[in-house]
């Protein structure tokens, strides 16, 4: 029913160093860049209008600082869960796509193919880690029925769930975007989710790495 459905936006951690550098940050807690910190106030800029019930966000720090932001701006505290940590990449994580391609093809190859029982890296499969990312989101909307609530995560995160509210294998081949803070929208109802927005970038506009600091 329209009355019990949950408005949920959904966004991914701003820059990390690791992002820029492509490499697998997985379970591995690196912090925001320079660049990343403006994309977070950026983003608590473009969503202050908006009624919030709750702030969600994975525990790992580029995203809990990206959420922080936000929640200041609303004057909420951040709901902290490691059921929204990015997927485990296990011994794959600190290292780039290229390294990977280079020291374990089988495995890059798997990888790419999404196979969906596959643990890549010795760490979690497809299946495992949409099963665990679906279930926080139920329970933050359960929490929140009626409302408008934030989920702040990884990139990993946002896509089972794009997957869910589009009804897209998640061995299926990745069509759609998906950059740091940007802002996607889904509703939740007891049918389960439909995609509302995805990849709004417009409040990032002019924001770059020469314009940050160091």
């Amino acid at each position: 029913m329209l009355e019990e459905a949950t408005r949920l936006i959904l966004v991914r951690h701003g820059e990390t160093a690791w992002n820029r550098a492509t490499r697998i940050q997985g379970h591995t807690d690196i912090p925001l860049s320079a660049l990343g910190l403006a994309q977070a106030e950026r983003l608590a800029q473009a969503l202050a209008d908006e009624p919030l019930a709750a702030v969600y966000s994975s525990d790992l720090s580029r995203a809990r600082q990206t959420a922080e932001a936000l929640a200041n701006a609303q004057g909420l505290p951040v709901h902290l869960d490691t059921a929204l940590r990015e997927r485990s990449f296990g011994r794959f994580e600190g290292l780039s796509w290229q390294e990977i391609d280079q020291g374990h093809p089988e495995d890059a190859a798997r990888w790419r193919r999404r196979e969906p029982d596959f643990p890549v890296g010795g760490g979690e499969s497809l299946n495992a880690f949409s099963a665990r990312c679906l279930d926080a989101t139920r329970r933050a909307v359960a929490a929140h029925p009626g409302c408008s609530i934030a989920l702040v995560a990884h990139g990993g995160v946002l896509d089972c769930l794009y997957r869910a509210a589009t009804r897209i294998a998640l061995d299926a081949p990745r069509s759609w975007q998906l950059g740091n803070a940007t802002i996607n929208r889904l509703l939740a109802t007891p049918g389960g989710f439909t995609l509302i927005g995805w990849n709004d970038d417009r409040h990032l506009a002019g924001l770059s790495v020469s314009d940050i600091a160091a």
